[in-house]
C-alpha cells in the first residue's frame, strides 16, 4: 500500500488526477465552444445539442458499468481502455467535417470518461494505506476541479486564438502523457468480490437513453417515422431496464436505494437543480457570444465568478451540513440558484457586464456552493456504509441525466434558434431561464420535505465531498464507483 508523499504515490496520484481531470476538463470545455462549432460546419441548435448530449449519454449510461468493470477486469486496465477511446475519439473530435460525425466521436468520448471518472478514485482507494487514503482523495478532489474550473477560460483561448478543434486537440498529449504515467507507475487491482457484470442493463440503458434524446431533439422539428421510431425504441429500453435492474442479482443500478425517502428526495432535487443548471449554462453561453458579441474567451471568463464562490466556499458548505445537517443549506442553496437565474433575464442587448452579468454570476455562484456538497452528504446519509459508492454513483449518474434531459428538451420549448436576432434571442433566453428557476424552486420543495438525516460521512469519503460532480461549465469530481 502507498504512503502519501512517497514519489510513487504522487505518480499515481498524477495519473489519476490527469485521467479523470481530462474529462471534466471536456464536460466545460465545449461550451465556449458551441457558437464556432455551429458556424463552421453550419450546425443549428439540434447540433449543438446533440455535441453536449451525445456525450451526456454514454457517460451517464456508463458511468455506474465502468467501476463495475474496473472491479472485476482490473481498475488499471480499464483505466488505459478509457485513455485510449477518450484519446482516439478527441481525434475524431477535432477531424469532424459535419456535426454528425463530431456528436459520434463525442458519445465515445463519454463512454472513455465512462470508465475514466469511476477508475480513477477506485485506483486511489485501492492503492493508498487506509490511514492516507482520505488525503489522497481530498488531493484528487482539489486538483481535478482546477480541471473543469478552467475549462471555460482555456476554451474561450483556445477557440479565439486559434479553432474550435484545438479544445480537442488539446486532449491527445495529455492523454498521452497520462498513459505512460499509468504504465510505469499505476499499480494494478481489482475487487475480491467481484460481481458479475450487468452488460445487458449497460446496453439497455444506452439505447433509452439515446432513443429518448434523439426522439426529442429530432422532435423539435416535426415529427416523422424515425423520431417516433426512436421513441418507441427508447422508452421501451428504459423500461426493459428498469425491469431487468429489478430482478437482476447483481444490478447497475439497485432500486432498493429508493426505499430510502431520503435517498429518493436527494435524487429528486438533483434531477431538478441540474436540469436547471445543465440548459442555463447551454444557453447563457450562446446568449453572451450571440446577442452580446463577446469572444469566446470573454464569455469563459465571464462566468468565473460561479467558479470562483465554488472552490471557495464548498468546503464551508460542507462543513455546516455536517454541523447542521444538509436539509436547509439544499433548500436555501437551490432558492438562490433560482435568483440568479432570474437575474439572468435582466440580460439585453447592449447589457453591461458588471451591470447585468456579474451580480447574476455572484448570486448563482452563492447558491451553488451552498447547494452541492450539503447534497453529497445528504446522499451518503442516506445509505449504509457499504452502499456508499453505488449511491454517489447513482446520484453522479442523475446529475448528467438532468443535463442531457434539460439540454435536450428546453430549447425546443423556448424555440431557441442560433439565427434569431439579439433582442429575441435574449427574450427566448430569459422565458427559459425562468423555467430554470423553478426547477431549482421545485428542488428545494423536494429537499425541505424529504431531507432529515444529518450526514455521518466515512473517513476515506469525507475528503471529497465537497466536489461533486457536474458537466456543461460546472466544476467538480465524481464518486463513481
Amino acid at each position: 500500500m502507498l504512503r502519501f508523499g512517497t514519489p510513487s504515490a504522487r505518480w499515481v496520484i498524477a495519473a489519476t488526477v490527469l485521467g479523470s481531470g481530462v474529462a471534466f476538463l471536456d464536460g466545460s470545455v465545449v461550451n465556449v465552444a458551441l457558437p464556432s462549432i455551429g458556424r463552421d460546419l453550419h450546425a443549428d441548435v439540434s447540433g449543438l445539442q446533440w455535441t453536449i448530449d451525445a456525450y451526456l449519454v454514454t457517460m451517464t449510461a456508463l458511468l455506474l458499468f465502468g467501476g463495475s468493470l474496473g472491479d472485476r477486469l482490473g481498475r488499471k486496465r480499464v483505466f488505459m481502455v478509457g485513455l485510449v477511446g477518450f484519446t482516439v475519439a478527441s481525434v475524431g473530435c477535432a477531424a469532424a467535417p459535419n456535426v454528425t460525425v463530431l456528436a459520434l466521436a463525442r458519445a465515445l468520448q463519454g463512454a472513455g470518461g465512462a470508465f475514466l471518472v469511476p477508475g480513477s478514485l477506485a485506483i486511489i482507494a485501492a492503492s493508498f494505506a487506509e490511514a492516507d487514503r482520505a488525503r489522497a482523495i481530498g488531493t484528487w478532489s482539489g486538483l481535478a476541479a482546477i480541471s473543469g474550473a478552467i475549462g471555460p477560460f482555456v476554451g474561450g483561448w483556445l477557440v479565439d486564438a486559434a479553432s474550435w478543434r484545438w479544445v480537442f486537440v488539446v486532449n491527445v498529449p495529455v492523454t498521452a502523457i497520462t498513459m505512460a504515467i499509468t504504465a510505469r507507475h499505476v499499480p494494478e487491482s481489482r475487487a475480491e468480490d467481484r460481481a458479475p457484470l450487468d452488460l445487458a442493463g449497460a446496453v439497455l440503458a444506452s439505447l433509452g437513453l439515446g432513443g429518448s434524446c434523439w426522439a426529442l431533439i429530432q422532435g423539435a422539428k416535426g415529427i416523422d417515422a424515425s423520431v417516433a421510431a426512436a421513441a418507441i425504441v427508447g422508452v421501451g429500453a428504459l423500461v426493459a431496464f428498469l425491469v431487468r435492474e429489478a430482478r437482476h442479482s447483481h444490478p447497475m443500478l439497485p432500486l432498493g436505494l429508493f426505499r430510502s425517502v431520503q435517498f429518493s428526495g436527494v435524487n429528486g432535487t438533483t434531477l431538478a437543480v441540474y436540469a436547471a443548471l445543465g440548459a442555463a449554462f447551454f444557453m447563457i453561453v450562446l446568449e453572451l457570444q450571440l446577442a452580446l458579441h463577446y469572444s469566446a474567451l470573454k464569455s469563459g471568463a465571464a462566468l468565473l465568478p460561479i467558479t470562483a464562490l465554488m472552490l471557495l466556499l464548498s468546503g464551508r458548505a460542507g462543513a455546516l451540513a455536517q454541523r447542521i445537517g444538509p436539509r436547509v443549506p439544499m433548500t436555501v442553496g437551490p432558492l438562490l440558484v433560482g435568483v440568479g437565474m432570474l437575474l439572468f433575464t435582466g440580460i439585453h442587448p447592449g447589457s453591461h457586464y458588471v451591470i447585468s452579468v456579474l451580480p447574476a454570476a455572484i448570486v448563482f455562484g452563492l447558491g451553488l456552493a451552498l447547494t452541492v456538497a450539503p447534497l453529497t452528504a445528504a446522499v451518503f446519509a442516506a445509505v449504509d456504509a457499504d452502499e456508499l459508492g453505488v449511491a454517489s454513483g447513482v446520484n453522479n449518474a442523475a446529475a448528467r441525466l438532468a443535463g442531457l434531459l434539460a439540454v435536450a428538451v428546453l430549447p425546443a420549448v423556448v424555440h431557441l434558434d442560433t439565427t434569431l436576432a439579439p433582442s429575441v434571442l435574449t427574450d427566448r433566453v430569459a422565458a427559459a431561464m425562468r423555467i430554470c428557476a423553478g426547477l431549482c424552486v421545485l428542488g428545494a420543495l423536494v429537499a425541505w420535505l424529504t431531507v432529515r438525516k444529518i450526514a455521518a460521512v466515512a473517513p476515506t469519503v469525507r475528503a471529497s465531498i465537497s466536489q461533486p460532480c457536474y458537466d456543461a461549465s460546472l466544476v467538480g469530481t465524481s464518486h463513481g464507483s
